[in-house]
């Protein structure tokens, strides 16, 4: 008997110790985490960086690029840049740098066909061409339409 009762006892004594009551959490933060989640949100709603030409319209896209050259001396890549702006000043080229090259792609290209018509044409100056698909910014309309 004398078991038992202390068993008992233990068990409400324990159950007792285990039992969840309620309470108040305390949260501990910088408080420049609320600055800091803030600018998130301002940053959040505006729009992404794009190019925007005249009469407001959003002109990037999908499209085609040739990459020219490349290679990790960046002054070369100016160098190369010059040379083909000299002989294609209507395209636009795009120098970026990826650890540890640099890169020159030209033109805005919607179709990989007329990608593929700049790369043969281009082909006995330039040794090293490829076709990449990326963002790219629309050709501008002329605006100047007489039909």
């Amino acid at each position: 008997m004398k078991k038992l009762l202390t068993c008992i006892f233990f068990s409400v004594v324990c159950a007792g110790g285990f039992a969840q009551t309620k309470g108040t959490v305390t949260v501990v933060k910088d408080p420049l985490i609320d600055s800091l989640i803030e600018k998130r949100l301002e940053l959040s709603k505006k729009t992404a960086p794009s190019t925007v030409k005249r009469g407001g319209a959003l002109v990037a896209q999908m499209g085609f690029r040739v990459q020219v050259f490349y290679g990790s001396d960046r002054r070369q890549t100016f160098r190369e840049q010059a040379r083909f702006k000299a002989a294609y000043p209507k395209l636009n080229t795009y120098i970026t740098y990826k650890e540890p090259n640099y890169y020159l792609r030209v033109g805005d290209f919607r179709t990989r066909l007329e990608a593929q018509r700049l790369m043969n044409e281009l082909r006995k100056s330039f040794p090293t061409l490829f076709i990449f698909r990326e963002k790219i910014n629309a050709p501008a309309l002329d605006s100047n339409n007489n039909d």
